[in-house]
């Protein structure tokens, strides 16, 4: 057989027999860069990620909240979610809740319904801890309602306000708190002394030298000012003890009233002194793709 008889457009020389007929799969030249596409990142999952005991993935993503399971379904095939980091288009694919690591338009979702976080407004005089031998209020007192174990991710001075997160989820909370991922904190913080200028500014974003190294805030602003006070935003990324504190002092700027005000994707918001709210989905999913999670 010629290759103008398969559809071809040019006769070749080849032999004929069974050299030739071992080549019959092969398609026209033409053909070849449309017919012969890479694999689709759709087929990947019933070899890589496919559970068999597992549950079907668009039961998975309602139970976490995502809607209901056609919404779920639809999500899936429009190719918005991925399974430990395979992209997912097929709705016969089951996972393994406790172990499947997945993402929606790249956000992580939490499937672990016993894992929760919690946005916490620490009023001043609490310690930053679940417990405390003094006898002095703790975080434990301001989150009784709650039966999960949970722990503080950083802490306040007793005598600072605002946000803190509390968590049950222990790979989360040792992630926000390596400096390998570098999570910026939002401070709203009132100095006394004169006034504060540009060059203030610039000192602390250079970096100022204290007792335990060099320390630089990531931005400082003015946010307003009277005679004798400036209230400041100052971001960091740093998590020393007391650091906001000690890079004001040293630039001549005591701190007479420090709040945090945000935690990388987290704001305090409108919260109420001493109460506490429960991240919202969209709010952990970017907070743990923050972390690489």
């Amino acid at each position: 057989m010629s290759t103008e008889r398969r559809g071809g457009s040019r006769r070749t020389n080849r032999p004929q027999g069974p050299a030739q007929r071992q080549q019959r799969p092969q398609r026209p030249r033409g053909a070849a860069a449309t017919r012969r596409p890479a694999p689709s990142r759709g087929s990947e999952p019933e070899h890589d990620v496919h559970v068999a005991d597992g549950v079907r993935l668009q039961k998975v993503l309602a139970q976490a909240g995502l809607g209901s399971r056609r919404k779920c379904e639809e999500l899936i095939a429009a190719g918005h979610v991925e399974v430990d980091g395979v992209l997912v288009t097929e709705l016969g694919v089951r996972v393994d809740p406790a172990k499947a690591v997945v993402h929606v338009d790249g956000m992580r979702v939490q499937l672990d319904a016993s894992k929760i976080t919690i946005a916490l407004n620490k009023p001043l005089g609490v310690v930053s801890t679940m417990s405390d031998p003094e006898g002095r209020p703790t975080l434990a007192d301001l989150v009784k309602d709650r039966s999960e174990r949970l722990f503080h991710v950083g802490r306040l001075d007793v005598d600072s306000e605002g946000l803190l997160l509390l968590t049950n989820d222990g790979e989360l909370a040792n992630r926000l708190a390596h400096p390998r991922y570098e999570i910026r904190k939002t401070y709203l913080v009132t100095v006394a002394g004169g006034e504060f200028y540009p060059r203030h500014g610039k000192q602390l974003t250079d970096g100022v030298e204290l007792e335990d190294g060099l320390a630089r805030a990531d931005k400082v602003r003015v946010v307003d000012a009277v005679p004798g006070a400036t209230m400041l935003e100052v971001v960091l990324h740093e998590g020393r003890n007391r650091i906001v504190r000690r890079m004001l002092d040293a630039v001549g700027f005591p701190v007479t009233r420090l709040v945090r005000t945000r935690i990388g994707p987290i704001a305090l918001g409108d919260l109420r002194v001493g109460r506490s709210r429960v991240l919202g989905r969209t709010e952990l999913g970017t907070l743990m793709r923050d972390v690489d999670m």
